[in-house]
């Protein structure tokens, strides 16, 4: 098995969610980017879960189980 860090996506959505979700994750100290924000930003309509082109983030493979955990905490607070 390789010990080399990747990049690993944990969610996508729309532009709202995925910056939301980032902000959160940064305030726990776990690094995070968006991928395809800008195509996001272009055609938000596509942006969607069930979309063509939804929003990603991205962390490491390190960080990968406590930002799990950040995001089913996220995902719950969502519902309320």
């Amino acid at each position: 098995m390789s010990d080399k860090i990747r990049s690993v996506e944990l969610f996508s959505g729309t532009l709202w969610e995925t910056e939301l979700l980032k902000s959160v994750l940064e305030d726990e100290h776990i690094e995070a980017f968006l991928k395809d924000e800008i195509i996001g930003t272009i055609l938000p309509w596509h942006a969607s879960p069930g979309g063509a082109n939804p929003i990603k983030v991205i962390v490491s493979s390190n960080d990968f189980e406590k930002a799990s955990q950040v995001l089913s905490r996220f995902l719950e607070n969502q519902k309320q």
